[in-house]
């Protein structure tokens, strides 16, 4: 019989009372026989008393509106999201003759939580004590359609480097616990370890494990030092060095891989520390997890650093590509303009490929294709839209299958059977999509609808629909979902199961009779409800006025009340209660025992689904982008060695606001490779700039771009210079932080990157302001990058005639008589022509239109006349 997890009174589903998320994580941990820091104490105590969440539509409703599936995951703390996607598809892959796959996730992390430092493998650390110990264990449902289910942090990530000589060689491996796929990375970086960082903020990891000789008091490595730093609301894992071995890595790749990716084994043979950190890895999950994967059931692949463009987390946050910066909660963000995605796994991909776009030309085209014919098609794309949005998270799906639990307990059971369901209606839907797929033309559309044609989707198909019935499948509410379970295996196959399904039923039946006959008994408008965490109950919509005495029959007992509605219980009800949970724990035994043996009969056909998995998510994107074109006046981009972009305009803006923003050209080329971009305050510098880059990573991701013409320059970095905050936790001020971000372009930027300054040398005095762009120019300058530099340093402009690359650029403004007030008034144009600005003193035009007393503003004017006066007679 299986172990029960909650109470006999709770449903099946796990209890959502804090008392109980809270006793169960800290029930899994208790092994550890760690103790609490006293910073980490009040946030992690707050963290382990948080109810278990939901997955999906699912939740503690009454059957009527609820949705629900059993099994859910404990929440984990509120994220923008994180997920291992591959930016290029297999079939992509396939295309371009280049079978090694890039990866990449993240998402923005809640700033208050807290850092949990931990050590469950380590057999006491000398560098620290006192560790938190908490881990969230990821959960059993394949249904997410809320985003922060979607994007709420999973992925955990082993980091090792290499000692000695072999300093700066960084070993990566990471593990999504949504989808059962690892990414290996082996790469070596410099002293500011830029490359780590940057994929470490890409990914958002949920956990990231280093070794514990890394981090020795008083003698850590700067690797964690700088990691600790970066991720500070991070949990962070020590374990023993002993469990980064390469030779066992090796051993779990060939044992754990698909028969499809097994080239990933000729790739990683001598890449000996992305190794040890996969074994470390895995070694760590299974721990956690308290459960294995089965053999031959892992997507793993090996990603270098040379496959997508590079943009650090500090450029991601100026440019607003996932989070807004006024306010996190609303989507005026570039995926915010383009995600119309209809399933979490597109949702995913969209994300990943905007922090890392593509390089490789011929796979954009592809998907410019793709786009081009969803958009001339109208038939197939709301056909494949029509299919694809039935879609559940295939990924998640994949990932629960694949592993198997070393304890059989109810929600285990429940999981299974659940998941099982899950994978018949996806299997579904295949023939759908090769029917909505059959009269593409383009080569990537081809492609998938090809793998469409795999005949282990039959045979899988086949095998359940043995086992399962027909009418088994996946639908919204809790109850629906439970009795779905209830009823998933065929009748004939165990006796014992019909048995026990006829008692289920007649418990049912018992307590729809009882509530029936307590209506007629207190002529009440009583009415049989459910909810996943109370089971049956009672609920009542009646004025209060109707009720003998203004109170309900004493008999009825928990009683709530919102407004008109009541919702109760009784003695007998919690007792049948009782005996219908009872019931169902038989049930889901013999059903889960049915269902294990249906599963592996079918394992060695599943890899299937990582095809399927790709192609729904890929599909999905390349919707969103269609979508997206047809909503504005988008125009498919060329790729040149040139930067060309005719009358094109901000895409987030064009979303915000109520006109179409002014368009503007832009031109740059390796002859003409440095803009420096001069204006009054306000004329639209900072959001020209942000401009070009969202349109060079829209174009780099497969989309059409907001523009008349456009054509680009593949950009292997992208880098901004823009935002203007000091940071209290660095102790870094407005002008250290500048030097900083600077210092990080100067050392990493290379010939094909794409450079964006705004307002450098702003934080510190006019003469040291001055002369440190001017440097900076100059080094930029040696360089073939396309760099925008915007800036108030009237003197930089000269340097165009020392150098045949740089052309000057403004803004225009118009002066307007106000006649009402019979003063002059700056009419912003937003237009952007050839020279330098010619406008003087638009710092006190802004103050003069600003609220400043005027008074004040006649003052600043005199002093600056002054000022300017002595200046002259001085030279």
């Amino acid at each position: 019989m299986l172990r029960p997890e909650v109470s006999s009174t709770s449903s099946s589903a796990p209890a959502a009372s804090p008392a109980l998320g809270k006793a169960r994580i800290q029930g899994r941990r208790s092994n550890f026989g760690l103790q609490e820091t006293p910073q980490s104490r009040p946030s992690a105590q707050a963290s382990a008393s948080t109810p278990p969440g939901t997955s999906g539509a699912a939740g503690d409703q009454s059957s009527s509106s609820s949705s629900s599936v059993h099994g859910h995951p404990p929440r984990t703390r509120p994220a923008q999201g994180s997920y291992f996607g591959n930016k290029r598809s297999n079939a992509e892959n396939i295309f371009a003759s280049n079978f090694t796959f890039g990866t990449s996730s993240s998402s923005a992390r809640d700033s208050n939580y807290p850092q949990i430092l931990k050590t469950p493998l380590s057999a006491g650390n000398p560098q620290r004590s006192g560790y938190k110990s908490w881990t969230p264990q990821m959960g059993y449902s394949a249904t997410s359609s809320s985003a922060v289910s979607i994007h709420s942090p999973s992925v955990i990530v082993a980091v090792v480097e290499g000692r000695g000589l072999a300093r700066g060689e960084i070993g990566m491996a990471s593990i999504d616990l949504k989808s059962p796929q690892i990414i290996l990375s082996q790469f070596a970086d410099n002293t500011t370890y830029a490359k780590v960082i940057t994929k470490l903020k890409i990914l958002s990891p949920l956990e990231i494990i280093m070794s514990n000789t890394a981090c020795v008091v008083g003698n850590s490595t700067k690797l964690f030092t700088l990691i600790t730093e970066n991720f500070k609301n991070v949990n962070f894992t020590t374990i023993q060095r002993k469990y980064f071995n390469e030779t066992k890595g090796l051993e779990y790749i060939e044992q754990l891989c698909i028969a499809e990716f097994s080239t990933v084994l000729m790739e990683v043979q001598s890449k000996y520390y992305c190794l040890a950190a996969v074994a470390a890895l895995l070694k760590y999950v299974e721990f956690i997890q308290n459960s294995v994967y089965a053999p031959k059931s892992l997507k793993i692949c090996f990603q270098g650093s040379e496959q997508t463009a590079m943009i650090d987390s500090s450029s991601a946050q100026n440019l607003e590509l996932l989070i807004n910066n006024q306010d996190c909660r609303n989507n005026h963000t570039l995926f915010g303009v383009l995600n119309y995605t209809k399933t979490p796994g597109g949702s995913r991909r969209l994300r990943s490929n905007i922090l890392e776009p593509l390089v490789d030309i011929e796979t954009i085209n592809m998907r410019l294709d793709c786009v081009q014919e969803l958009l001339q098609d109208e038939e197939l794309f709301f056909g494949l839209q029509s299919v694809i949005s039935r879609f559940l998270d295939t990924e998640q799906l994949l990932s629960v299958l694949v592993q198997i639990p070393k304890q059989d307990t109810v929600n285990a059971a429940e999981s299974k059977i659940t998941n099982l369901i899950y994978l018949k209606h996806t299997l579904e839907l295949v023939d759908p999509l090769k029917i909505a797929l059959k009269n593409c033309n383009t080569p990537l559309l081809r492609a998938y609808c090809g793998s469409l044609e795999d005949k282990r989707f039959g045979i899988i198909l086949e095998k359940i629909k043995t086992i399962i019935n027909d009418d088994a499948r996946y639908m919204k509410g809790c109850l629906n979902m439970r009795t779905q379970k209830c009823y998933a295996v065929r009748s004939n196959i165990n006796e014992f199961l019909d048995i026990a399904r006829r008692t289920y039923t007649e418990i049912v039946d018992d307590i729809a009779g009882m509530i029936s006959q307590l209506a007629e008994k207190y002529s009440l408008p009583l009415r049989t409800s459910f909810s996943s965490a109370r089971g049956f109950f009672i609920q009542m919509t009646t004025d209060c006025a109707a009720l003998p005495n203004n109170q309900l029959p004493p008999e009825f007992i928990k009683i709530s009340k919102v407004k008109n509605s009541y919702t109760f219980t009784s003695t007998d009800l919690i007792k049948m209660n009782e005996r219908c949970q009872e019931s169902l724990r038989e049930i889901y035994h013999m059903t889960y025992m049915i269902v294990c043996k249906l599963l592996s009969e079918i394992y060695e056909h599943i890899h299937c689904l990582y095809k399927l998995s790709d192609t729904v998510s890929m599909l999905d994107m390349l919707l969103s982008f269609a979508h997206a074109c047809t909503l504005s006046d988008y125009v498919r981009p060329e790729f040149t060695d040139t930067l060309a972009i005719k009358q094109g305009w901000h895409p987030i803006l064009e979303k915000i606001s109520v006109e179409k923003p002014i368009a503007n050209n832009t031109f740059i080329t390796e002859g003409s490779n440095f803009l420096i971009i001069t204006g009054p305050n306000m004329s639209g510098k900072s959001t020209y700039l942000k401009q070009i880059a969202l349109c060079q990573i829209m174009a780099q991701i497969g989309s059409y771009v907001p523009a008349e013409y456009s054509s680009f320059r593949i950009a292997e970095q992208i880098f901004t210079r823009i935002s203007t905050d000091d940071d209290i936790e660095t102790n870094s001020s407005t002008f250290m932080k500048e030097m900083k971000e600077i210092a990080y372009i100067l050392h990493n930027a290379n010939n094909k990157s794409l450079i964006l300054i705004d307002e450098l040398g702003r934080g510190t005095n006019t003469e040291e302001g001055i002369g440190i762009c001017y440097a900076v120019c100059e080094y930029l300058l040696s360089l073939k990058a396309f760099t925008l530099f915007a800036t108030h340093f009237l003197e930089l402009c000269h340097i165009e005639v020392l150098y045949p690359n740089v052309e000057n650029m403004h803004f225009e403004v118009q002066h307007v008589k106000n006649t009402s007030r019979n003063k002059e008034a700056i009419l912003y144009t937003y237009k952007l022509s050839r020279g330098l600005t010619e406008e003087k003193n638009y710092g006190l035009k802004a103050a003069e239109v600003s609220s400043l007393p005027p008074s004040i503003v006649l003052d600043a004017k005199e002093i600056t006349t002054q000022i300017t006066g002595q200046i002259l007679d001085h030279n």
